[in-house]
């Protein structure tokens, strides 16, 4: 037993080290991409965080989730806040299968590539939404009587760029249209529904996404045209972004890592290579360019063009 288990050790060991090879390679080509995917959720914060500043409270506008659903009240919101945290933390974990699984299909860093894309293009037409009306919140915190529902001048732009984390964005006010909580829970779900392999976790997913819709309207922490907007907006978002972007290389397929996309040295390596076989007359591709002659509506290779005649 302890044979077997030191046996199976030693090959996942193994296999983390050869990834974890593999991904830096990508990670030394792409870290653009993801550096500049990291700022960006910064300044999503701090746009969010800058809206706190602008926003009124007043009277809660009439609603027909609110009417529909009934109010779990203040002392049950962390529910959906619960289900979003399980949504974020299973997805993470599953970025990272190809680590620990024998059976992968993805690459680590290039799927967050393209999931930050889609982020980003999603939170960029949050901000345009909320900073163009602010709405008075619905949430307990954000309503007449609260005081976290104005915040002061802020002493420093330091105190800004701070954005009082994680506090400032737990207990934010006025970015209501649209839902940051679903654009994240959504652009996960359409990453699993692409790259996952289990077609009842993906089914699954859309479940929990529609929960957590629900979860947040009783919750009072939005209004339903928060989330209704969300959910049409990140789709369209994830739709046409994801067909900018290239294919990502199947892994599940033979051969994948063929397939991986080839370093600045390489391609210029490649293209230098292609550019000196034309120059010497040869082409990349393996083509026979011998001469041909055409007779009687055949074309006839050079060496067998007497044959031909005579035998005509």
């Amino acid at each position: 037993m302890s044979l077997y288990i030191g046996r199976e050790a030693s090959k996942l060991w193994k296999r983390i080290c050869a990834e974890t090879s593999t991904e830096i390679q990508l990670l030394a080509e792409n870290w653009k991409y993801i550096l500049g995917g990291l700022i960006c959720q910064y300044i999503h914060g701090l746009a969010a965080r800058g809206v706190h500043y602008l926003h009124r409270p007043g009277p809660i506008l009439q609603d027909a989730g609110f009417f529909l659903l009934p109010e779990l009240g203040q002392d049950k919101a962390y529910i959906s806040e619960t289900v979003f945290s399980f949504i974020f933390i299973s997805f993470v974990l599953w970025t990272f299968h190809p680590f620990i699984l024998k059976s992968k299909k993805i690459y680590t860093v290039l799927v967050w590539c393209r999931v930050l894309a889609f982020l980003v293009a999603s939170q960029i037409l949050r901000i345009v939404t909320f900073y163009s009306t602010q709405l008075p919140g619905p949430n307990y915190h954000c309503r007449e009587g609260s005081k976290l529902a104005r915040l002061p001048q802020p002493e420093s732009a330091l105190e800004v760029l701070l954005i009082n984390f994680p506090r400032g964005v737990l207990f934010g006010c006025g970015d209501l249209i649209f839902s940051s909580h679903m654009i994240f829970s959504l652009v996960f779900v359409r990453t699993y529904q692409k790259y996952g392999t289990k077609r009842w976790l993906k089914q699954l997913s859309w479940l929990i996404a529609v929960a957590q819709s629900l979860l947040i309207i009783a919750s009072r922490k939005h209004y339903s045209v928060d989330i209704i907007v969300a959910w049409y907006t990140v789709n369209l978002v994830v739709f046409f972004v994801d067909k900018q972007l290239p294919e990502m290389p199947d892994r599940s397929t033979v051969g994948a890592s063929l397939l991986l996309p080839l370093s600045t040295r390489e391609k210029d390596g490649k293209t230098k290579e292609e550019n000196h076989k034309l120059l010497n007359g040869n082409s990349g591709d393996a083509v026979d360019w011998r001469p041909r002659a055409q007779i009687n509506g055949k074309i006839i290779e050079d060496g067998h063009v007497d044959n031909a005649i005579n035998s005509s």
